[in-house]
């Protein structure tokens, strides 16, 4: 029997997964999405053209890879209409192949959990998450809470009476709010986005992945976000509502822990983060800005604006640990050309202690970064496409990563495209 291999974020999300899933989808048999909802933006380039997927697993351009919504993904039947109709207005259609299912045991946002997530978000004033307003916090909230609906629903007689009862839940809640809404067009978007999505084929996405392991073909989970925005374990209560790390794949497709195989952990040669919470490493300076321009650090769903910082070893340290990374792959290296010196975090100061983990209360004591000087490579290396030619200066800091994390880096990517990824060893 085959195992799963898993691919996710070791930041603050946005590292880059899309593309590298899209790279590596012609060595898959099936690609799955284990958790998340429509606050992703796996952004892929190829062929002078670019794509933004929020649910659709990024293996989709691949004619022969199968693609799975998983349990563990929270779906809004609008957005993936929408991102399925944007699709095959550009060539591509997934459902006409036969190359996408979705788990039936996966919730769906309604409405007025977008709603709940905008009403509280204007409660909380300058105390907010900074969340994307998908709705995907209350939606996980009435799954834990056993209120939710799911696909499966969506196809018994009673639909439209469970509907109507966690709505009148949800307008309850609402009438607590100084908040002002009307339903009506989105509930009409929603049930036709409802039907459409009942032509998709509905599986039991645990004993989907299962089959195609127990027939030996390869099998890649897609995380979405990143795992220091891990509900359990990352920067709380600055995080996303789901677990983006390798132990959510577990949970949101159905597979066991020993069915785990290579972890690839995805990083950027810096580090970003959207929405508020802890970044120690955070440059509210012209470099800051300078890494947002030339990165294009601008979210793919919302559009917002990124902060952005040096590489934090503390924080990269913590993530590979979490989730058992065997492999790592460095992303927007391009990014750093210009500068004639690049700066990596390698411990925090903290309550007078010089530690190199990421300390319990770093939401209320905001560590001081200590910064170690590395030489830039002032190289162009979006036209590197031979290992051989990549500057040394560039080599050296790869080789100071892998010393740090102990943790080989196995891909790099020079550029958007998916061709602009090297192989390193």
């Amino acid at each position: 029997m085959t195992q799963v291999d898993v691919l996710l974020g070791l930041q603050w999300g946005d590292e880059g997964k899309g593309k590298i899933v899209d790279v590596l989808s012609p060595q898959y048999d099936l690609i799955a999405r284990f958790q998340g909802g429509p606050n992703a933006g796996h952004t892929l380039e190829f062929d002078g053209k670019k794509f933004v997927l929020n649910t659709i697993p990024s293996g989709i351009f691949n004619e022969k890879t199968m693609n799975l919504i998983g349990n563990g993904v929270v779906i809004d039947p609008i957005i993936l209409k929408r991102e399925l109709d944007n699709l095959k207005a550009a060539g591509h259609d997934p459902v006409a192949k036969g190359k996408l299912v979705i788990a039936r045991k996966a919730h769906l946002i309604l409405p007025t959990h977008q709603l709940l997530d905008a009403a509280n978000e204007q409660k909380m004033g300058k105390d907010k998450i900074g969340s994307t307003l998908k709705g995907i916090g209350p939606t996980y909230m009435d799954k834990t809470g056993r209120n939710g609906l799911r696909i499966g629903d969506t196809t018994l007689p009673d639909f439209k009476e469970r509907y109507a009862k966690l709505v009148e839940k949800h307008k309850e809640i609402l009438s607590h709010y100084d908040f002002e809404y009307d339903l009506s067009e989105k509930e009409a978007a929603f049930f036709q986005a409802i039907e459409f999505i009942k032509s998709i084929p509905h599986v039991d996405s645990e004993h989907f992945v299962n089959g195609y392991l127990k027939e030996g073909k390869s099998v890649l989970a897609e995380g979405a976000q990143g795992t220091l925005l891990d509900v359990d374990f990352g920067s709380y209560p600055f995080v996303t509502s789901s677990n983006t790390t390798t132990a959510g794949a577990c949970t949101g497709l159905g597979i066991a822990p020993n069915k785990i195989g290579q972890v690839y952990g995805i990083f950027k040669a810096y580090c970003t983060r959207v929405g508020g919470g802890p970044f120690p490493t955070e440059l509210e300076n012209e470099v800051g800005e300078t890494l947002r321009q030339v990165g294009h650090e601008f979210g793919a769903t919302t559009g917002r604006a990124r902060r952005c910082g040096w590489i934090d070893l503390p924080a990269l340290k913590y993530a590979i640990m979490l989730n058992g990374v065997t492999e790592l792959i460095m992303m927007k290296a391009d990014v750093l050309d210009g500068f004639d010196t690049i700066y990596a975090c390698t411990h925090y100061e903290h309550n007078g202690q010089t530690i190199d983990y990421m300390p319990y209360d770093i939401i209320t004591v905001k560590p001081t970064p200590v910064l170690k000087a590395i030489k830039g490579w002032k190289t162009d290396v979006t036209k590197v496409s031979k290992v051989e030619d990549v500057p040394a200066a560039l080599t050296d800091y790869i080789a100071f990563l892998e010393k740090e994390l102990e943790v080989p880096v196995k891909y790099l990517s020079v550029g958007p495209d998916r061709v602009q990824t090297l192989v390193l060893n």
